[in-house]
């Protein structure tokens, strides 16, 4: 032995090391010797949907039972441990699907997961999440989705753990939030010494996060491998995960866009009409767009790929049954019957009385034995991951759970008259998602505890009638007769005053073709150009670019009522990315990808952001060019580099569209407030929006992009777009 030489120091003690786990679901196998190790910073764990990724997480929170096996979490095995033990010893936990408390405000819920002292306090997280600072007195069933996943983050940072366990932390948000989030979790791992294991559907936040990445086969981890490998080889992503990108068509000499790594999960992706939802489609590169919180390039040794869309809800083939099957006479009456029963079978009781034929669908998620006319077995069976997923046992993931199945199993149902309901925040929920499935026309009514308050979230850009239920919905009563008694009187009347699903798809086929403009206040001359020279063979639908104008013409897309676009006004995609009050969703212009209805759009009002009052502008954008267009609307002028990054993201979703394509840019202004000597004129601006569409969009004989030499509101403009529309869209002579 050398006595002059020092003992090696001992090698540090990983905060998480999982051996030869065994976990079952009654005799399914679901994780068969799972091992892995993470010393310090991200691992990241990738693998298609029912591979065992949430059931590994639920094992080392002590969620699962482990039939054999060991989970060390700083050399302690954790394995038969409470819950409540995992997490007071350091190990935190953000579920899928946030499961946040939605009757307890964000400052309750987040008083009341301060533990101890630490790092993370309440007041920290105000400040790295503002938006939850101004939500501070909102219940978290109030809050968007975004919100809440911030807010189940916050949840798990105040408990000050070591170790971070996180559950699909991006599911479903849009692509600012997703940006958010993906830094955040590289500066929790290389700033606050915080262990992470993320299990991530989104392969382009997965690599951007950690330096290796391990991939889930079958129960299995079927190997760990360095991350920036993963990202750059798609072949590989391909037979290891069965995501990849679409084959795209012949272009006409423009450059392709650069793509990289894809997405699994349906929610990350827009599925054509007749495609199977866990197909695979392009994301791509965005570091440095914008967003609320400010522009933040992600260290270079951390770039990757980011998702290219995340849309509210799942995917689907557009009415997958002809239009006059899908709507007839039959009222449902849908709800959770083992909490609602009486109520809910009184409104039957009324409609009865009133001739209507009724169907019943319990959507209860206690395993309780039903006698609706549907059973909750039945709903749940149309879940993607079967029935197993929602009677989990857990309330919160079953009630998303279950609203998902409760959205597919009426994309399938024929002689739909029409919904009602009755609940809670959670009952509404759940009955709302397959309300907003339905076609434009079908009457819907929500009798709800929550409908007098913010109802964005359960009405979307459907045509919901909510129903404030006064006193709780909880037993028919004086007060509840009255209410249950008039909405169920409401929906017969509806129901008995419909056309005929025969005269309807005639009205559909014979008059003339619908065609969705989007205008706002700056481009209202250019709108109202195009609708003198249309509104002889079209129908023009005009909607105000307002966050819900863009969904509403989505929605009508999709429920078969639009035979065109006229997208002229975009901005809503600025408000997206850069955190204005009008902002898109992720699934911004998915109705023309789905349905490859002929498109003309353009960039309308892409030169501004809108906000509230002055007063209510984040301070980070104090040396912004604003317009005060009224006291309670401000306006503020986007910059080059925001424009860059709206138009890569605008152009990739351009590049999904299948159908006839026409993108004009007006070079003299996108706006009247972009005109010359107008306050917003800015050519170097509108140039970098320009060159990134014109970059990024692959263009084929069917999707054009053409510069026009006029303001956006100028009658050449107006002339311009008027020609596109006609080249493409639907004629008198091809009508059916």
């Amino acid at each position: 032995m050398d006595r002059g030489r020092s003992p090696a120091p001992p090698k540090p003690r990983a905060v998480l090391q999982v051996q030869d786990l065994q976990v079952y679901y009654g005799e399914s196998h679901a994780l068969q010797g799972v091992s892995l190790t993470l010393e310090r910073g991200v691992l990241s764990v990738v693998g298609r949907n029912g591979m065992g990724k949430t059931t590994l997480c639920n094992a080392i929170v002590g969620l699962m039972p482990v039939r054999s096996g060991s989970i060390r979490f700083e050399g302690l095995d954790i394995v038969g441990l409470e819950p409540h033990r995992i997490a007071r010893a350091g190990v935190g936990y953000v579920p899928q699907g946030r499961r946040v408390w939605p009757s307890l405000s964000v400052e309750e819920t987040l008083r009341l997961s301060a533990r101890g002292k630490g790092a993370w306090t309440v007041e920290r997280v105000y400040s790295t999440f503002p938006r939850l600072a101004e939500r501070r007195d909102n219940g978290g069933g109030q809050l968007s989705g975004g919100e809440q996943q911030m807010l189940a983050i916050a949840r798990a940072l105040l408990g000050n753990p070591r170790l971070l366990v996180m559950d699909e932390p991006t599911e479903g948000l849009a692509p600012m939030i997703v940006g958010q989030v993906r830094d955040l979790l590289i500066r929790l791992a290389h700033e606050e010494d915080i262990a992470i294991l993320v299990v991530e559907q989104n392969i382009g936040v997965a690599t951007a996060v950690s330096d290796e990445v391990a991939i889930m086969v079958n129960g299995r981890v079927n190997r760990i491998m360095d991350a920036t490998t993963l990202a750059a080889d798609r072949d590989l992503q391909q037979r290891l995960l069965g995501v990849g990108r679409h084959g795209h068509d012949e272009t006409d000499g423009a450059p392709a866009p650069v793509l990289a790594a894809a997405v699994e999960a349906p929610v990350y992706r827009v599925a054509r009409s007749g495609e199977p939802v866990d197909g695979d489609a392009p994301v791509y590169r965005a570091d440095h767009l914008p967003n609320r919180w400010g522009l933040r390039a992600v260290p270079q040794a951390r770039r990757a790929p980011s998702a290219e869309a995340s849309i509210a809800e799942p995917a689907r083939p557009l009415l997958p049954i002809p239009f006059a099957e899908r709507i007839g006479r039959t009222a449902l009456v849908v709800g959770t019957y083992d909490t609602k029963g009486d109520e809910l079978r009184y409104v039957r009781d009324r409609l009865r009385a009133y001739g209507v034929h009724v169907r019943t669908v319990d959507l209860s998620t206690s395993g309780k034995p039903s006698r609706a006319d549907v059973t909750p077995g039945q709903v749940a069976a149309m879940h993607p991951n079967g029935s197993a997923a929602v009677f989990s046992g857990d309330r919160g993931a079953s009630v998303a759970t279950m609203a998902e199945a409760f959205a597919r199993w009426i994309d399938r149902e024929r002689g739909v008259g029409g919904v009602i309901s009755a609940g809670g925040s959670g009952g509404t929920a759940l009955a709302t998602a397959g309300m907003r499935r339905l076609p434009l026309g079908v009457p819907k009514v929500m009798v709800s505890t929550v409908a007098s308050g913010q109802v964005g979230p359960y009405v979307g850009a459907s045509d919901i009638m909510m129903m404030y239920s006064v006193a709780d919905v909880q037993g028919v009563n004086l007060i509840t007769e009255q209410v249950l008694g008039n909405a169920a009187h409401a929906l017969a009347g509806m129901i008995a005053a419909s056309p005929s699903p025969e005269a309807r798809d005639a009205r559909r086929r014979l008059g003339r073709p619908a065609v969705g403009l989007t205008m706002f206040g700056v481009t209202t001359p250019a709108v109202q150009g195009i609708m003198r020279r249309l509104e002889a063979d079209f129908d023009c639908l005009v909607f105000h670019a307002t966050g819900t104008g863009g969904r509403s013409m989505e929605s009508l897309a999709d429920s078969g009522l639009l035979a065109g676009f006229v997208d002229l006004t975009t901005t809503e995609v600025a408000d997206m990315l850069v955190g204005g009050v009008f902002p898109a969703d992720g699934d911004r212009f998915g109705a023309a990808i789905r349905t490859r209805l002929p498109w003309v759009g353009s960039v309308g009002a892409m030169d501004m952001v809108n906000f509230g009052p002055r007063e209510t502008v984040p301070d980070k954008f104090a040396s912004r060019r604003f317009v005060i267009h009224n006291p309670t609307v401000t306006l503020m002028r986007t910059t080059r580099d925001e424009n860059r990054a709206i138009g890569e993201w605008m152009g990739l979703r351009i590049n999904q569209m299948d159908g006839p394509v026409r993108l004009l840019l007006p070079e003299g202004g996108v706006s009247a407030l972009d005109a010359p000597g107008k306050p917003f004129h800015d050519p170097e601006a509108d140039a970098a929006l320009f060159e990134a569409l014109e970059r990024t969009i692959a263009r084929t004989a069917l999707r054009r992009v053409e510069r026009v030499k006029a303001n956006i509101n100028d009658d050449a403009f107006v002339a311009a777009v008027t020609a596109a529309f006609l080249s493409v869209g639907p004629r008198r002579d091809r009508r059916a």
